[in-house]
């Protein structure tokens, strides 16, 4: 007979999560050889690369690209490296949320930033379930508060879409929207020399909303800690 802990190992390291998760370690491996690399021929583009990780890891899409464009990126490199670092991102998230929610990952910290993303999908899921994969695609795609591959990519789980349906709605999504805020803010910079001022009020409207939730989630890592 089979054992219970031998069947769960097994099941967990034949999963498309844990691919997933292996895809997402490779592309930070990837990132950090990326960033250490350029850290010893050029400072000002390694920041550049850590601020955009930075800037997309708060929900600011719009902000990582805004960065690329100042730093003086063309548009081909702008698109193909927040591409990079939404899928780098998406890539975790979706694995953790999963393994967690099925009780394979059992940190606490992580399965409360968990819980708090399963909130936000919540909220959307009953909107977008009509929808399907257009649904997923126009929400991933759309310039709007708490969208994004993270959330969309959550969604679909939850609404048992498959795999390949749910990732391909998601990345196409991002690939999208990468492309239309890219050209958008190349126009600008260009024609109107506006970008600074978009980016500036792009940068304060994302960042407000986050301030409350970085600091509790902090705060209750340190009283975790300490217990």
């Amino acid at each position: 007979m089979i054992s219970k802990a031998y069947t769960m190992k097994y099941t967990i390291f034949s999963s498309a999560e844990w691919r997933i998760l292996l895809l997402g370690l490779f592309l930070a491996v990837v990132y950090v050889v990326l960033v250490l690399t350029t850290l010893a021929v050029d400072f000002a583009t390694a920041k550049i690369f850590i601020l955009v990780l930075l800037a997309h890891f708060v929900g600011s899409r719009a902000g990582g690209i805004g960065i690329c464009i100042i730093g003086g990126f063309s548009p081909s490199a702008t698109i193909l490296y927040n591409f990079y670092v939404e899928t780098l991102i998406v890539c975790f998230t979706y694995a953790g949320f999963v393994l967690s929610t099925t009780n394979y990952l059992r940190v606490e910290w992580i399965r409360r930033f968990m819980d708090k993303l399963a909130d936000k999908a919540l909220e959307k899921k009953d909107k977008i379930k009509r929808w399907g994969w257009i649904g997923i695609f126009s929400f991933v795609m759309a310039p709007l508060p708490v969208t994004g591959p993270v959330i969309g990519s959550i969604i679909g789980y939850m609404l048992n879409m498959r795999l390949w349906s749910n990732f391909s709605a998601t990345a196409l999504g991002t690939l999208t929207a990468t492309v239309i805020w890219c050209f958008g803010f190349d126009y600008l910079e260009h024609r109107f020399h506006m970008i600074q001022y978009v980016f500036a009020a792009i940068c304060v409207l994302i960042i407000i909303p986050y301030i409350k939730p970085i600091k509790k989630f902090i705060l209750s890592c340190r009283e975790d800690s300490k217990a």
